[in-house]
């Protein structure tokens, strides 16, 4: 989990000395991931994770529309249990399967929104998803399809992952 805590953390809390501007704007991305941090916090208690461990810096993110974060398992320390997103669309998480990279944490939450949405539009339950109320899903489910297929593009944009 470790490794994830650190992803984009090097540009925005050391190096080189940066220009006002740019230095105000990584104050405020400071700040708004701790806000991020706190959100899914609070997020995965009420979700009933109790006290699992949440990194410190997101393991990936685009500021100021979305942070995902690594959260540790409870059956095995040290290691990713879930991804958890939040942002400028809805929070959620999802287990942690196979794939250790934050990448594919979006991009199974990105396809489970399509899932959900297309289920939605069709007049389906879907019972593994809880946004807004029942009579709104009409209306919810083109959001969180756009956010869905904004969440796959950035996934296959290689510009927005670390190596």
């Amino acid at each position: 989990m470790e490794r994830y805590n650190c992803l984009l953390a090097v540009r925005s809390k050391f190096g080189r000395i940066m220009p006002a501007d740019e230095a105000s704007e990584a104050a405020e991305e400071e700040v708004w991931c701790q806000d991020q941090r706190d959100r899914i916090c609070d997020y995965i208690r009420r979700q009933g994770l109790g006290q699992a461990r949440i990194g410190d810096w997101p393991a990936w993110h685009v500021f100021p529309y979305v942070a995902l974060w690594a959260v540790e398992s409870l059956t095995r320390t040290g290691s990713v249990g879930w991804w958890a997103i939040s942002g400028d669309l809805p929070t959620d998480y999802v287990t942690c399967s196979g794939g250790r990279h934050p990448r594919d944490g979006v991009r199974d939450i990105a396809r489970r929104w399509q899932q959900v949405a297309d289920d939605w539009t069709n007049g389906r339950e879907s019972a593994d998803i809880t946004i807004g109320a029942t009579e709104d899903r009409l209306t919810l489910a083109p959001m969180l399809s756009s956010r869905a297929q904004m969440l796959l593009d950035w996934t296959a944009d290689d510009t927005l992952w670390s190596s």
